[in-house]
């Protein structure tokens, strides 16, 4: 499925990936709720991370491609 995913794609991100993940233990542990519960945009993609804009107003998040999932 990460495959699939490219620049402009449209993306939810999925709760189990996310859960006891490095990138989540490295920052202060919880998943905010507009993270599992909105569609975000894949702004530009590095190696394994797509850099994530949600429909909220927070900063962008780089998030790892196998932990996203086509919202479409």
């Amino acid at each position: 499925m990460a495959a699939a995913l490219k620049k402009g794609s449209l993306v939810r991100a999925i709760a189990e990936q996310l859960q006891g993940s490095v990138e989540l233990l490295a920052s202060d542990g919880r998943i905010p709720s507009y993270v599992l519960e909105t569609n975000g945009e894949i702004l530009d993609i590095k190696g394994d991370y797509a850099l994530v804009r949600f429909s909220r107003p927070t900063p962008n998040v780089w998030v790892r491609l196998d932990q996203l999932q086509s919202a479409a």
